[in-house]
């Protein structure tokens, strides 16, 4: 079914207050809840739930089965992988519930978040980084940081095209500009403390 300028399949859910971007592509049982915001040309795959209050940018891709909850903020051009989990409260109980436990969690422009990866609440995942698949993030991600494991690690840096820098993790973390021997491109990371 098409309506006005966005594809939503007729099994799929877009409730009544749900703003939705030209060019995008809402898929079958997924369900946005009314107060969302998608951006434009972007892909929101089966069974995706995208709660009240979750702001997504433009080109962005969520695979199959991800739950974003109220209080997460995508930027534009993220990738997320089929199945990852975002968190919204950090001591979630069965009957307690209001705004005040709310813990928000912003998603950087160009970052990548691997299939079946979780998202703990109150973090900042920076731009262009790479989470691997399966991975537990409980830590603010450094732009282009490659993140592995459980819990997630920087073991490496990447470029824009996701390309893996030939460079340490520690030296990144030193900062500097590096240049990619496989591309060309260029990356400035800034020096981290700690």
């Amino acid at each position: 079914m098409v309506d006005r300028d966005f594809f939503s399949d007729e099994r799929s859910v877009v409730e009544d207050g749900a703003i939705v971007g030209s060019g995008s592509s809402i898929w079958h049982f997924a369900h946005l809840r009314s107060g969302s915001l998608i951006g434009r040309d972007c892909v929101i795959g089966k069974g995706v739930y995208i709660d009240t209050g979750v702001k997504i940018g433009d080109n962005c891709k969520v695979q199959n089965g991800v739950s974003i909850y109220d209080g997460v903020q995508i930027e534009d051009r993220v990738f997320v992988g089929p199945h990852a989990v975002f968190t919204n409260d950090l001591r979630p109980r069965a009957d307690l519930w209001n705004e005040d436990r709310l813990s928000k969690t912003i998603v950087r422009r160009g970052a990548s978040i691997g299939a079946n990866a979780t998202i703990r609440c109150g973090i900042e995942i920076g731009e262009w980084c790479m989470i691997a698949a399966g991975s537990v993030v409980t830590k603010d991600v450094p732009p282009h940081a490659l993140i592995v494991g459980v819990p997630g690690r920087i073991v490496g840096w990447v470029t824009k095209t996701g390309a893996k820098l030939n460079i340490t993790s520690e030296e990144g973390r030193l900062g500097g500009t590096f240049t990619c021997d496989e591309t060309g491109e260029t990356v400035n990371l800034e020096a981290l403390e700690g």
